[in-house]
C-alpha cells in the first residue's frame, strides 16, 4: 500500500483474508506464543532455583530479591523506548534483536560468576525483554481485525502460562541433576533456536498500518503487508496528522487499562520470584506439592485467559460495548482475585487455602490480553507501538518493586512476611479491578480523540 492508496471510508463489511494470509497469521501467532514461552522461562529460572542460588552465592532474602528486581531496572525504560521505535521500524526485526540479546545476556551466567554477574546478566536480560510483550501483541494483532483479536491476543498471554508450565518441570529437572547454571544455558539455547525460525517465517500482518475504522491493507507478494503511512481511512491522497501520544495517554481508558494491568503484573512478579518459596516456607507444603500447586496455578491461569477470550469475543460479536466486554470482564476477574488474596491469610488450612491461593494467583492473568486488545482498539494505527509500550513501561515497574519489597518483608518478619505480601497484593488487585470497571470505555474515548 503506497502513501497515495487509501482504503474506502465505509467498507462494505468485514473482509475475508485469503487462505494463505490466514495460514501465515496463525504461523506468526504460534511463533510469538513460543517467543513468550521462552520469555517467561527466562524469568522463571531464578524463582525455580531460588534456594540453590541463595545457597550457592550466599545470598540473604533481601539480596536475592534485589538481584531479581535488577531484571526490571531497565525493563520499563526499554519497553517504552522500543514501543515508540516499533511505530517506525518493522517489529519483525525488533523481535529478532530481542531474542538474540536474551541468549547473549545469559551466556556469562551459564558458565560462571557470582552476584555481580547475576545482577549484570539480569539487567541486560530485562532490557532486552522489556519490549517483548507489547511488540509481540502489536505484531500478532496486526494479522486480525478488531472483532477477531481476542483469541490471538489471549494466545500470546497463554504463552506466559505455557512458558512456566513447560519450563518448570524441565528446568527443575536440570537444576536438580545438573545445577542451576544448566537451566540458564537451556533457556539461552532456546532463544537461539527461535531466532532461526523467526527469520524466514516472521512478519507483520495486513492490519498493521490501519486504524480499526479502516479496512485492511492489500496483501502483496509473499502474503505479508506493505508498511503504509499508518493513517487509516482519510481523504484520498491526503495524509492525516499524527495524534500526539499525550492525548492517548490522557484518556480514561488508557489510565484504567494501565492501573488494572499493573495489579496483574504485580501478581506475575510475585508468582515468578517468590511463590515457590511462599508455598514451601510460608504455607509449609513439600517441594513436590509446591510444584503441583504451581502447575495448577499456571494451568488454570491459561484456561481462564482462553475463557476470557471466548467470552469477550462472543460479547463483542453480539454488539455489547467493549466497556463491558473487556473492561467489565477484566475488572471483575481482578476484583475476585483481590478478595481471594485478602481472605487467604485468615482461611483455615487445607482445601480452602488451596482454592483461595489458586484463585488469587490465577484470576488476574486475563487482564494482560484485555489490556493489549483494548489499547489496539483505542489507538490509531501509527501510535499503537508507542501506546502499548507506554502501558508496559508503567505496569512492569511492579516487577521492580514487588520482589525487593517481598524479600524485605521476609527478612524482617520471617515466614510471616508472606502474609503481608499477600495482603498488599489483594489491595492492589481491588484498586486495579475498580479502575478497569469504572474507567475503561474505548468507544467513548475513540470519539473524544476524534474531536
Amino acid at each position: 500500500m503506497t502513501d497515495t492508496d487509501v482504503a474506502p471510508a465505509v467498507p462494505a463489511g468485514p473482509p475475508r483474508a485469503p487462505s494463505r494470509t490466514r495460514r501465515r497469521a496463525w504461523i506468526v501467532t504460534a511463533l510469538l506464543v513460543v517467543f513468550m514461552m521462552i520469555n517467561f522461562a527466562d524469568k522463571s529460572v531464578l524463582g525455580l532455583a531460588a534456594e540453590e542460588i541463595r545457597q550457592d552465592l550466599g545470598l540473604s532474602a533481601s539480596a536475592f530479591g534485589l538481584a531479581s528486581s535488577a531484571f526490571f531496572l531497565l525493563f520499563s525504560i526499554s519497553g517504552a523506548a522500543v514501543g515508540l521505535l516499533a511505530d517506525r521500524v518493522r517489529p519483525k526485526w525488533l523481535l529478532l534483536i530481542m531474542a538474540v540479546l536474551w541468549s547473549v545476556s545469559q551466556a556469562p551466567l551459564a558458565v560462571g560468576g557470582g552476584l555481580a554477574v547475576l545482577i549484570a546478566s539480569r539487567v541486560l536480560l530485562g532490557a532486552a525483554e522489556g519490549p517483548a510483550y507489547p511488540v509481540a501483541q502489536q505484531t500478532t494483532l496486526s494479522w486480525f481485525p478488531n472483532h477477531r483479536r481476542n483469541l490471538p491476543g489471549a494466545l500470546i498471554v497463554l504463552g506466559i502460562t505455557l512458558g512456566v508450565l513447560v519450563a518448570a518441570p524441565v528446568l527443575a529437572w536440570l537444576i536438580n541433576h545438573h545445577g542451576w547454571r544448566s537451566a540458564v544455558a537451556a533457556v539461552a539455547l532456546a532463544g537461539v533456536v527461535w531466532t532461526l525460525l523467526w527469520i524466514p517465517f516472521g512478519g507483520e500482518g495486513p492490519y498493521a498500518a490501519l486504524s480499526d475504522s479502516g479496512s485492511p491493507a492489500e496483501v502483496i507478494r509473499d502474503g505479508g503487508p506493505e508498511r503504509g503511512n499508518g493513517t487509516g481511512a482519510g481523504s484520498p491522497g491526503q495524509a492525516q496528522p499524527k495524534m500526539p501520544y499525550r492525548r492517548i495517554l490522557a484518556t480514561r481508558t488508557w489510565v484504567g487499562v494501565t492501573i488494572g494491568y499493573f495489579s496483574t503484573y504485580w501478581v506475575i512478579a510475585f508468582a515468578l520470584v517468590w511463590l515457590p518459596s511462599y508455598l514451601r516456607d510460608g504455607l509449609g507444603y513439600s517441594a513436590a506439592v509446591s510444584t503441583r500447586l504451581l502447575m495448577l496455578f499456571w494451568g488454570l491461569s491459561g484456561i481462564l485467559v482462553l475463557g476470557q477470550a471466548g467470552l469477550t469475543g462472543w460479547m463483542l460479536r453480539r454488539g455489547i460495548a467493549s466497556r463491558w466486554a473487556r473492561g467489565g470482564t477484566g475488572g471483575a476477574l481482578l476484583l475476585l482475585a483481590g478478595v481471594s488474596c485478602l481472605v487467604l491469610p485468615i482461611a483455615p488450612a487445607g482445601a480452602v487455602t488451596v482454592v483461595l491461593l489458586v484463585g488469587a494467583f490465577s484470576l488476574a492473568g486475563a487482564m494482560g490480553s484485555i489490556a493489549a486488545t483494548t489499547i489496539m482498539e483505542l489507538t490509531p494505527a501509527d501510535r499503537r507501538g508507542g501506546a502499548l509500550g507506554a502501558v508496559n513501561a508503567v505496569v512492569t515497574t511492579a516487577g521492580l518493586i514487588a520482589p525487593t519489597l517481598i524479600g524485605s518483608l521476609v527478612d524482617t518478619h520471617g515466614a510471616g512476611g508472606y502474609r503481608y505480601a499477600v495482603l498488599i497484593t489483594g489491595a492492589l488487585l481491588l484498586v486495579g479491578g475498580t479502575a478497569a470497571v469504572t474507567l475503561i470505555d474505548p468507544d467513548r474515548d475513540v470519539r473524544l480523540l476524534a474531536v
